[in-house]
């Protein structure tokens, strides 16, 4: 009789043999958070995870770097933004354009219906005096416009956000404005000259120097043209300063008509006569003979020097 197999015992699988804790030393502080086995020492907690970085630093790493480097600014930055300003207004155009064409129509006018003996005592610039008599009220016109402008429609205040140091932009706006009237205004009488003293260049006609008739000439209106870009910064309305510059200009040429009836005042209408724009410019091209006008040239430089002082007095302690 067969003896049956003995079974074989089967392998136990392996276990891993359990973790020992090491107990924990007496007065060793307990960390919080974790399990804690019995007998020893806690389990330390996972490290936490970085904090995602804020919006402000995520701003801040994402900054835009300008490419234009960065500069302190001068008088020639506020020189080039009120250039670009005056260029860019229809009113300049205008306002020049009409100056021109009263200065060189006018004084071919004229100069078309004298003769050649009417130069022999007198420069070839006169007929230009009578253009500017009309032509004055254009850059008396724009003077005003350069800084009233502004006032009016409000831009004065982006300006002066662009450029806190106000006496830098009048500065500007008074450099460039001269500048421009007077290339104009001397460009306009010498042209005259040029045309009147190629219509008349005959035997009659004398040889009588007219170089200081074009820089005074032109040094006056420009002059005139900077006393109404004062007194626009003063009055920051374009009405009320074009009106008082035109009372500057036509009243002395009016009020002494009455002022020399009486005894009394005669000596003050004679002083406003001889220094009456009109007169003034008139003396500048030596109508009567003479050269002359350099006193009335101080005086206009007196005046618009002290207007210039009264409106940047005004500007730094005035509001916009």
């Amino acid at each position: 009789m067969t003896t049956p197999p003995t079974p074989q015992p089967q392998a136990q699988p392996q276990q891993a043999p359990p973790q020992a804790y090491a107990p924990a030393p007496q007065g060793a502080p307990v960390p919080q958070g974790g399990p804690v086995p019995p007998g020893g020492a806690p389990m330390a907690p996972p490290p936490a995870a970085p904090a995602p970085p804020s919006a402000w630093q995520q701003a801040m790493n994402n900054a835009y770097t300008s490419p234009i480097p960065v500069r302190k600014t001068h008088l020639g930055n506020a020189l080039a933004s009120e250039w670009t300003k005056i260029k860019s207004v229809r009113s300049t155009m205008w306002t020049l354009g009409v100056f021109f064409l009263l200065v060189v129509g006018i004084g071919l006018l004229v100069a078309g219906q004298t003769q050649d003996r009417d130069y022999a005592d007198v420069p070839f610039t006169i007929p230009a005096f009578f253009g500017l008599v009309l032509g004055q009220i254009c850059l008396i016109t724009l003077g005003v416009l350069v800084t009233s402008s502004e006032y009016g429609t409000g831009m004065i205040r982006t300006t002066f956000t662009a450029s806190p140091q106000r006496y830098r932009v009048l500065a500007a706006k008074i450099l460039i404005f001269f500048v421009i009237a007077f290339v104009v205004s001397a460009g306009s009488i010498l042209l005259v000259g040029l045309m009147t003293s190629g219509m008349h260049s005959g035997p009659e006609a004398g040889d009588v120097d007219w170089s200081g008739t074009v820089l005074k000439g032109g040094l006056y209106v420009s002059l005139l043209g900077v006393l109404a870009l004062a007194a626009g910064s003063m009055l920051r309305h374009s009405a009320g300063a074009i009106t008082a510059m035109l009372g500057v200009v036509l009243v002395p040429a009016i009020l002494p008509v009455f002022l020399m009836i009486s005894e009394g005042t005669r000596p003050l209408g004679e002083k406003m006569m001889d220094y009456n724009a009109i007169n003034s410019l008139a003396k500048i091209f030596e109508m009567d003979g003479e050269g002359g006008g350099t006193s009335q040239l101080l005086l206009l430089v007196g005046v618009t020097v002290a207007a210039i002082a009264g409106a940047f007095a005004l500007l730094e302690k005035r509001d916009v």
